[in-house]
């Protein structure tokens, strides 16, 4: 036999055999493991692991969970109960469900369930000492930063900002046609975004490159980055060079501005003139990764829940109802302005907690354990992952009549169903780390549907899109159609 034939025969040989090994040494070691936590928690009742057909060595329940995690869960939810174990490449999740179960979960301590462990693959989209990637003091004095850029005296100077986009970007419509809701009020929102948070210069200089960077951040985080956020796939190459970029933007942007000695009134502002306790300013990466946070928690929620909005109102069942009562509320709302968004839209309100509890953008929420955590008899063992599902706490029977039904008056005196159960709604998260972008994203949507129930006659094409379940953060299905016809007469002054 020839060198090279013998080479080639030894490399056919190894690509059979490296694998093969590889796998029995992943399964070796998850058995040792396996063994290990038994003897661990010998004589403790912990929650109950499901399996079912599709569930596989090494990789557990993999397959089922990447295809649709939420059937996965409501599947072992009938079978266990509402705390229950899945287990994924030799990962413990525990999802928690229901009120006391999600109580359990709201109410614990950092030190007890952890976000830090559990939101890792944030850390390359966000950036080094960003949130999820420093202490609990320090993240608690950034997050104190974003909420200062959110608060209630803000968000009044944002309005006119949102309605000026509004303006822009529907007056380009034509008097009738089609649209695709979920792709305008995407555009619509990365627009507002770059006006209300971002600034002057990103809106009107640099808004087309601050866009197609954020899409490929945006794309940069998938399923898989959950398990491995730092595996050199192409997506997860191309987020980080588009992070680096993004500083880069950004920093040129404060520069100028420092150069100049301009104060302007929006959220890099903020971050710009922000101290930490020690008196140091924010670098320019950290006011990156800051506002890369928000950007991406606002735009992809307010977007979502945005559009799941507009198409649940136009396809309900009672529509040119429902429709008539909300340009009602419009007509006598008065200007569109902080006030009237705030206080005389308690409908229009109703239907965007109602869309959020039918289609939360986020699915599922997650914390590390530490330390063995007691629910009921149970215990959840030190270093699972555990998850709590909005999506499944909006659908259960004994909180919410006809949970499967799109019905705003549920939120509304007398019924208010939300207020039957503590914690029964966890559609922004709940306790000590609820949404601090939940007033901002109301606001936001409700500006958004006043301006179109008032200038826009609409009706659904098509069935309802359903969910899509690739992405983690969880939009409609395209297409999300939309006919309108402008109307001639304004219902109320804007």
């Amino acid at each position: 036999m020839g060198a090279d034939a013998l080479v080639s025969s030894m490399a056919q040989h190894w690509r059979i055999v490296v694998p093969c090994a590889a796998a029995i040494g992943a399964g070796a070691y998850l058995a040792y493991s396996e063994l290990a936590f038994r003897a661990k928690h010998k004589g403790k009742k912990l929650p109950p692991v499901y399996t079912e057909f599709g569930c596989l060595p090494i990789i557990g329940a993999a397959i089922p969970f990447l295809i649709d995690p939420l059937a996965l869960a409501r599947r072992a939810e009938a079978k266990c109960g509402d705390c229950f174990t899945i287990k994924i490449f030799g990962l413990r999740i525990t999802f928690l469900d229901g009120p006391e179960a999600q109580e359990n979960f709201c109410r614990a301590r950092d030190d007890e369930l952890s976000q830090k462990e559990a939101y890792a693959f944030s850390v390359p989209l966000f950036g080094k000492g960003i949130i999820y990637d420093v202490d609990t003091d320090k993240r608690t004095e950034q997050i104190k930063l974003v909420t200062a850029s959110l608060h209630t005296t803000a968000l009044g100077n944002y309005v006119p900002n949102m309605l000026a986009e509004l303006e822009l970007y529907f007056g380009k419509l034509g008097d009738k046609g089609q649209l695709d809701i979920y792709k305008s009020l995407s555009e619509l929102i990365i627009l507002t975004a770059s006006n209300c948070l971002m600034g002057r210069e990103i809106r009107q200089e640099l808004h087309s490159e601050v866009s197609t960077l954020y899409a490929i951040l945006d794309k940069g985080c998938t399923p898989i980055s959950f398990f491995a956020p730092n595996l050199p796939i192409p997506a997860h190459i191309n987020r980080d060079i588009a992070r680096k970029k993004m500083v880069k933007l950004f920093k040129g942007v404060i520069d100028r501005r420092k150069a100049a000695g301009v104060k302007e009134k929006d959220v890099l502002q903020v971050f710009m003139d922000a101290k930490y306790k020690s008196g140091d300013s924010l670098p320019a990466e950290e006011v990156t990764g800051l506002m890369i946070a928000l950007l991406f928690a606002g735009q992809h929620t307010s977007s979502v829940t945005s559009s799941w909005t507009g198409l649940f109102i136009l396809q309900a069942k009672e529509r040119a109802t429902l429709l008539k009562a909300l340009k009602q509320e419009q007509a006598e709302a008065g200007p569109i302005d902080i006030e009237s968004i705030k206080n005389k839209m308690p409908l229009l309100t109703a239907c965007i907690s109602e869309a959020l509890r039918m289609h939360p953008p986020l699915i599922l929420l997650m914390r590390k354990v530490h330390g063995d955590r007691a629910f009921r008899d149970m215990y959840i063992p030190d270093q699972d992952i555990v998850m709590m599902s909005p999506n499944l706490s909006g659908r259960r029977p004994e909180v919410w009549k006809n949970p499967d039904e799109f019905d705003p008056y549920r939120w509304l005196a007398p019924r208010e169903e939300h207020r039957g159960h503590s914690h029964a709604w966890v559609g922004f998260g709940g306790g000590r780390h609820r949404c601090i972008g939940e007033g901002f994203a109301y606001v936001q949507i409700k500006a958004i549907w006043a301006y179109l129930l008032r200038n826009f006659d609409m009706e659904a094409v098509g069935p309802l899109p359903k969910p899509n379940y690739e992405a983690l953060v969880v939009g409609p299905k395209p297409p999300c159609t939309v006919r309108y016809a402008r109307r001639k007469n304004s219902t109320a002054e804007c």
